[in-house]
């Protein structure tokens, strides 16, 4: 078991420091943000910051836990640009990168920066794709892809990662016929956000297996994770956990929140003993 922090939202940036530090000292895993141009959760109007800003602040902030975004919304950034921010992340952090990248889901964002938002479908086609040219953009020399939502020609990508072959792939969502699907071709670990069930996650993360069964994947190269938002009480966050556990899951990411995030992520990291006693 694997275990991380996530601050995301409506925070001043010297709470992120301070979250980014417990994970760090506390022995935790892995420490997380997210990727909005805007608050979402109803208001759209408070105070987010960069998602691939602040992970080069997080690199720097921190000596040993594992960093990522939990996750990259794809349509924001070419997949080119994109693959360039995460190899100087990698490079900052010493190899620490996570790398968690899904299709994206919040309309008004595209909208109010002009941004192609399109269907469901095609936000997932652009998803495959930006997967396929980021591996290669890691990994070999020269990079030429001609796909219905991307081009790319002749693309040089030095340095490459520090992590060989590349930073670990996360891929977010729950989508049955294609979301998991690519995460069976592409991703090292799966992740399901909150709302999503112990009971649920167990059957989405069969849903997997049969994916990698159809591709040729071995099913045990992907992480399964879960994120939850930090509750209250010790023993309801043991219980929580347990139950996800029990439902497979390999990685728990506890979500703190703005304005109580470094006590809450205080009061994690002297429950960390007990959690990882779990499983």
């Amino acid at each position: 078991m694997r275990y991380g922090l996530k601050l995301s939202q409506r925070a001043p940036i010297d709470e992120y420091r301070a979250v980014w530090r417990v994970a760090d000292d506390a022995g935790f895993d892995h420490v997380w943000n997210m990727d909005h141009f805007a608050t979402i959760g109803g208001d759209v109007t408070g105070d987010i910051f960069d998602a691939w800003a602040l992970l080069a602040a997080m690199a720097e902030t921190t000596s040993r836990v594992r960093i990522g975004c939990m996750v990259t919304g794809n349509t924001y950034r070419h997949p080119g640009v994109l693959a360039k921010l995460a190899v100087t992340v990698d490079h900052l952090s010493g190899g620490r990168l996570e790398f968690g990248l899904g299709a994206a889901w919040a309309e008004y964002e595209h909208t109010m920066f002009g941004l192609e938002f399109g269907t469901a479908g095609e936000r997932l086609n652009r998803l495959e794709e930006a997967c396929e040219i980021i591996r290669s953009l890691w990994t070999r020399e020269r990079t030429t892809f001609a796909g219905k939502h991307y081009r790319i020609d002749d693309a040089v990508a030095e340095p490459k990662p520090v992590q060989s072959p590349y930073p670990p792939i996360w891929i977010g969502g729950t989508g049955r016929k294609r979301t998991l699907r690519i995460a069976a071709q592409h991703a090292d670990a799966w992740n399901a956000s909150a709302d999503v069930d112990p009971e649920t996650f167990a059957e989405l993360s069969g849903v997997l297996d049969a994916h990698c069964a159809d591709v040729g994947r071995d099913p045990a190269q992907i992480r399964r994770t879960i994120q939850l938002v930090l509750r209250d009480r010790p023993d309801d966050v043991l219980a929580q956990v347990d139950a996800y556990v029990r439902a497979g899951a390999d990685d728990v990411i506890l979500i703190t929140q703005a304005g109580t995030a470094e006590a809450q992520a205080t009061a994690a990291a002297e429950l960390l003993p007990r959690l990882r006693s779990i499983g």
